[in-house]
């Protein structure tokens, strides 16, 4: 199932980034918030420099540097996954559940895909031909492809 649109595993309002960073143990800084809710907002796995245009408005005395802090503060402590691209560009994903990312090859375009039973095949797999000297953590496909628009046929 690919998931567009809103994230299902986390409510994104204010309280709610508020909360979290408050379980993880951090500090609520405007800075954090800003770039959480950025991240979620956009849902579209951005860069620092798209976050960072997506906040300049509200925050416009923010620094480069700054967010990139923010970026692996929120790595660290799981809030954020980093997303690497092909072409070697940092990208972020609010969503740190299990899911697989669909890669557009002829787009930046970056979409979640979540199927349990694949899940399934690759825990299944991996179960009956271990990998010797290596502890699996988790298991996340790339998958590369076109996006191709569906309308209708006439």
């Amino acid at each position: 199932m690919i998931l567009p649109g809103k994230r299902f595993f986390m409510n994104t309002g204010t309280d709610q980034i508020r909360d979290s960073l408050v379980e993880k143990g951090l500090k609520v800084t405007p800075q954090r918030m800003a770039i959480l809710e950025a991240i979620y907002t956009l849902n579209n796995h951005p860069t620092a420099e798209m976050i960072l245009d997506y906040i300049k408005d509200t925050h416009p005395g923010i620094a480069t540097g700054t967010v990139y802090k923010v970026l692996d503060v929120l790595t660290a402590h799981r809030l954020i996954d980093r997303v690497k691209t092909e072409k070697d560009i940092m990208r972020y994903d609010g969503m740190v559940g299990n899911h697989h990312h669909l890669y557009g090859t002829e787009s930046t375009e970056i979409k979640d895909y979540v199927n349990e039973e694949l899940d399934e095949i690759l825990k299944d797999y991996f179960k009956r031909n271990a990998i010797e000297d290596f502890e699996i953590q988790s298991v996340k496909l790339q998958i590369n492809g076109k996006f191709v628009k569906r309308g209708n046929n006439k």
